[in-house]
C-alpha cells in the first residue's frame, strides 16, 4: 500500500504565499485528526548553529505554531544537544543560538525547550524491535510529549548521504547518550596534552569509569558511553571515537527513529523543506551553495515515505554548477552520491522499511 505524500512548490502570487501553502498542506494531511486540545506538542526542528543561515526559517515555524494552536494544541519548539561540544553542547548555550537564528517566542510564538533536558541526560530507554539495538535512549520531552510535528529542512549529509525526516527523528531526539550509540562503540578518549587535570569529568562521570593518573583516563571496560564527560570538559580535551561505519550508523539511526515515535501511533505530522539544499549538515557553522534549486514543501504521516519522495524530487532536479556537486548533475542523476559518493544513502530507509518505521512506496499528491 502507497502512502500519501503532499506537495507544495515554490511558486506562489498575490492571493497566495509560501507560509499558506504550508497551512494547507498540514490541514491537507489531517492535522486535525494528528492533534487535540490540550496536547503538549512537540515541534521538533533544528536549531541552526551560529554561522549558518539554511536552517527552517523561523516565521514557518510561526504559521505551524499558529495552526497547532488553533487545533486547542500547546505547541513548543524543541531541539537537543549536540554529542560533540560546541555552541549546543547544553541547554543554555543551545537556546541562546536558537533565539539568536531568530526563534524567540515574539517570533515563532511558542516557547523553546531543549526535549534532553540541560546537559542531554533528561531521557528513558525505551524498548524497540530493532535488526541491532533492543532499547534506545529517547529524550524525555519527546516521550512526554502528547503529539509531534517534525519540522526538516532537507540537505545532504556526510555520513548518512541526506538528512531529513527520519535524521532528524533518530538522531535528533535521542540523548547524548544515544547519539553517542548511534556513532561509537568504543569509549572516548582523553587527550593527554589538553587535558588539564581539573576533574571535571571526574566529577560528571556516574558509573565510575575515569581515573585520575595524572591526567585523566577513561577505563573502556567501565565506561557505558553516556558521553556526560564530552559534555563537561571546558578543554574540549575528551574526543569522540567515530568507530560505527556509515552503514550501521544509518541502520541504528533508523532504529532510534522508531523509538523517538514511541506512544505516537497516529499522533505525528512530518514536513520536510527542500530548500536551500545544502551539502552538508546544519550543524556546521556555515551553510554552503545549494546543490539544487529550490523545490518546495512535502508533508506525510510516514517519515520514510516522506523521505524517499524527497530524494526522488532532489534527483530528478537538475543540479547546479559551482557548487560542492561533484557528479549526477543531471535530472535523474544521484545527486547525494554526486557529494558524498563513498555513502549508500539508501540504508536509511530500506533498514527503516524493514524495522516498520514506515513505507518506501508513496504516492505523491501535488496541491
Amino acid at each position: 500500500m502507497s502512502e500519501k505524500v503532499y506537495f507544495a512548490d515554490t511558486r506562489t502570487g498575490p492571493e497566495e504565499n509560501l507560509h499558506d501553502k504550508l497551512v494547507w498542506l498540514m490541514e491537507t494531511a489531517g492535522i486535525e485528526k494528528i492533534v487535540g486540545s490540550g496536547d503538549l506538542t512537540a515541534v521538533k526542528t533544528h536549531f541552526g548553529e551560529r554561522g549558518g543561515h539554511a536552517y527552517v526559517r523561523p516565521t514557518f515555524l510561526r504559521r505551524i505554531a499558529d495552526r497547532l494552536k488553533k487545533c486547542g494544541a500547546l505547541p513548543f519548539i524543541t531541539d537537543s544537544c549536540t554529542l560533540y561540544p560546541g555552541e549546543r553542547k547544553e541547554a543554555v548555550s543551545a537556546l541562546r543560538c536558537g533565539i539568536e537564528n531568530g526563534l524567540a517566542f515574539a517570533v515563532v510564538g511558542a516557547p523553546l525547550i531543549l526535549c534532553d533536558g540541560l546537559r542531554g541526560h533528561a531521557a528513558r530507554r525505551i524498548p524497540i524491535k530493532g535488526g541491532i539495538l533492543r532499547e534506545v535512549d529517547i529524550a524525555e520531552g519527546i516521550l512526554d510529549a502528547d503529539a509531534m510535528v517534525v519540522v526538516s529542512h532537507f540537505k545532504g549529509h556526510e555520513l548518512t548521504g541526506f538528512g531529513g525526516a527520519v535524521k532528524n527523528l533518530g538522531m535528533g531526539c535521542s540523548s547524548r547518550w544515544g547519539k553517542m550509540e548511534q556513532h561509537s562503540s568504543v569509549a572516548p578518549r582523553v587527550s593527554e596534552e589538553a587535558c588539564t587535570a581539573c576533574r571535571a569529568c571526574l566529577k560528571a562521570c556516574v558509573h565510575d569509569a575515569i581515573l585520575m593518573r595524572g591526567k585523566a583516563f577513561i577505563d573502556p571496560e567501565k565506561c557505558v558511553g553516556c558521553a556526560r564527560c564530552i559534555g563537561v570538559c571546558p578543554e574540549r580535551a575528551i574526543r569522540i571515537q567515530w568507530n560505527e561505519s556509515a552503514d550501521t550508523a544509518m541502520k541504528k539511526m533508523a532504529e532510534y527513529a522508531l523509538g523517538a515515535l514511541y506512544g505516537k501511533k497516529g499522533k505525528a505530522l512530518f514536513i520536510n523543506f527542500i530548500m536551500q539544499v545544502s551539502p552538508d549538515c546544519d550543524c556546521y557553522p556555515h551553510s554552503d551553495a545549494p546543490i539544487v534549486p529550490d523545490i518546495g514543501i512535502l508533508c506525510a504521516t510516514d517519515p520514510v515515505a516522506l523521505d524517499q519522495a524527497s530524494v526522488d524530487l532532489v534527483n530528478r532536479s537538475p543540479g547546479l554548477s559551482g557548487t560542492a556537486l561533484q557528479s549526477g548533475h543531471e535530472p535523474g542523476g544521484d545527486k547525494f552520491r554526486g557529494v558524498h559518493p563513498a555513502i549508500d544513502w539508501e540504508t536509511t530507509l530500506i533498514h527503516g522499511e524493514k524495522i516498520g518505521l514506515g513505507s518506501r512506496r508513496y504516492e505523491l499528491v501535488e496541491l
